[in-house]
């Protein structure tokens, strides 16, 4: 435990340059588009005198320079104020706060589906390589692999939604349905199947062809010839030692897919309305809100960076060698 905790610290370090880095350089990045929530804003009403764009300029700092800003950008950023939302007209950090729990249960059920499942099968593929099972999961995953998530959602929901009538088509609960406690979380939990299983078997395919991979290399080692040899029945030396040397290379790539999942989750969340984390943004960049795209930028690579650390605590648990004598994942 002291060696992950040691991990924990050399990690949580070298996290504060890339965060650095990706709030300064999105900030310049979106001062560098045309246009601003000014703009958009005269456009949404038809138009504005130069007076009216001068000011609200003002009201909002949008006249001052460019180190200005970004100076008063990051000092707010210090005491955690992400600033103030021009589309919603409201503090930041509360429509962030707002939006976020939903993702969250969105994009932690995928993973969970697709980790879990994922290596459960893999491990079953992997347990006999060359065999039926393995064949057959091979090539269901590399089809399922190859379906984009939007489109699968879309089936999905046309499926056992529209034809079907088990689950609802969209949003993340009934509204106004006045449930409270364990049915309003029963509610959610439906609403959440159809997006969870178009977001989770993508990435669950991915597991599963590296987890059998993995497994398959495993078996030429010579510590699973020394299993072998000692007499050891097959399904302990899976369990035991082939299944555990296979999943460390799928636990670094949970850590790198989170990032991916979070940014599928746009789509996702666009397919089935849910108002997530993902729509926001969508609304971010639809309005022109810059300070917003920036607090959501900021809050996904704090959730990635969370993600990792988690993962870099698990590896290190998994593998001793992890965390010893200043060695690194």
């Amino acid at each position: 435990m002291q060696r992950a905790f040691h991990l924990l610290r050399r990690r949580l370090i070298s996290s504060i340059p890339v965060l650095l880095i990706v709030i300064v350089g999105t900030f310049l990045l979106l001062e560098a588009a045309p246009g601003d929530a000014v703009d958009a804003y005269v456009l949404s009403i038809g138009g504005g005198d130069p007076a009216l764009v001068q000011s609200l300029r003002a009201s909002y700092g949008l006249d001052q320079s460019l180190g200005a800003r970004l100076w008063l950008y990051l000092t707010s950023l210090a005491r955690l104020d992400l600033g103030w939302s021009v589309t919603f007209g409201r503090p930041i950090l509360d429509v962030i706060l707002e939006r976020l729990p939903n993702t969250i249960w969105l994009m932690g059920s995928a993973l969970a589906l697709s980790f879990g499942l994922g290596s459960i099968l893999g491990i079953v593929a992997g347990a006999r390589p060359g065999s039926m099972s393995d064949r057959v999961l091979s090539v269901g995953s590399l089809a399922l692999y190859a379906v984009p998530s939007f489109w699968l959602g879309l089936v999905l929901s046309i499926v056992f939604a529209v034809q079907l009538r088990w689950l609802p088509t969209s949003g993340i609960e009934t509204i106004a349905s006045g449930k409270q406690g364990f049915e309003r979380a029963l509610d959610i939990a439906r609403h959440l199947i159809l997006p969870v299983g178009a977001l989770g078997f993508i990435y669950l395919a991915l597991f599963l062809r590296m987890m059998r991979a993995g497994m398959a290399q495993a078996w030429r080692q010579d510590f699973a010839l020394a299993q072998r040899a000692k007499g050891l029945s097959r399904r302990r030396i899976v369990l035991r030692h082939i299944a555990r040397n296979a999943l460390l290379p799928l636990v670094t790539m949970l850590g790198l897919q989170a990032a991916s999942m979070l940014g599928g989750s746009v789509v996702i969340e666009s397919v089935f309305a849910i108002p997530g984390f993902g729509r926001l943004a969508q609304e971010a960049v639809a309005g022109r809100d810059a300070p917003l795209l920036i607090g959501i930028i900021i809050v996904s690579a704090l959730l990635v960076i969370l993600v990792n650390l988690l993962v870099d605590i698990a590896y290190a648990l998994l593998d001793p060698r992890v965390g010893a004598s200043g060695a690194t994942t």
